[in-house]
């Protein structure tokens, strides 16, 4: 149980900071670019949590 609220919250953390990115980069933001980059960096949140799983098993 503590193994996936540990996952859940690096997941959302991965997610806050990349969606923050995106907003900080991209400048005024509408509601469709806003929503295009919460799901681009959730799939790159799942990305990285992948990879830093990966490297952690070696």
């Amino acid at each position: 149980m503590a193994r996936r609220l540990m996952t859940g919250a690096e997941l959302i953390g991965w997610w806050a900071g990349l969606t923050g990115l995106w907003l900080v980069l991209i400048g005024p933001v509408d509601t469709l670019e806003w929503a295009v980059g919460a799901g681009a960096a959730l799939l790159a949140a799942a990305a990285a949590c992948g990879a830093r799983r990966a490297v952690r098993r070696r």
